[in-house]
């Protein structure tokens, strides 16, 4: 059974599609049943230009990825989430709506690489570190024995990693 592992953001267009991006890819590559989606609870309906570019750069399709509602994931016919990542600030902080099956809920928060300053060059430095930043923690995930933990100990885990 896929582990489906749910990542969000409040507008779905940086730092939810990064780690989307990062967590699918990285389970492709180790040949891990993961997968990722990501969605907000205001979806600018626009994914940034700056983590497209860094997702490309580092070998990561990104077609069909787009801007999505969490309430997709909460419909009849949505994929089973098994864990839950915010990844900015305020969308850790909104009221989640219920995700049937409860799933783990993690917090790993990072600064909006789209506030660099610098112009266009500090904008791609920052989204290339906030990408870098994502895939190590995607890749501390993966090695975990994902069908063998209970809810507790998965809990325990992501929250090991998020304080790495």
């Amino acid at each position: 059974m896929t582990t489906n592992v749910l990542i969000l953001c409040t507008h779905n267009s940086a730092r939810s599609v990064l780690s989307e991006g990062m967590l699918n890819h990285w389970a492709q590559k180790l040949g891990r049943d993961v997968r990722a989606y990501s969605a907000g609870s205001a979806p600018s309906g626009r994914l940034n230009a700056f983590a497209l570019e860094a997702l490309n750069n580092a070998g990561v399709d990104t077609t069909g990825y787009r801007s999505k509602s969490w309430d997709e994931f909460v419909a009849d016919g949505a994929p089973e989430i098994h864990v839950v990542i915010t990844v900015c600030d305020s969308a850790a902080a909104e009221a989640c709506p219920y995700w049937p099956g409860s799933p783990v809920k993690v917090h790993w928060g990072y600064a909006d690489p789209s506030n660099a300053l610098g112009g266009d060059d500090g904008k791609r430095l920052a989204f290339e570190l906030t990408r870098q930043a994502i895939g190590y923690r995607m890749l501390q995930l993966l090695v975990l024995p994902l069908k063998e933990l209970d809810p507790a100990s998965l809990q325990h885990a992501l929250d090991g990693i998020a304080k790495q």
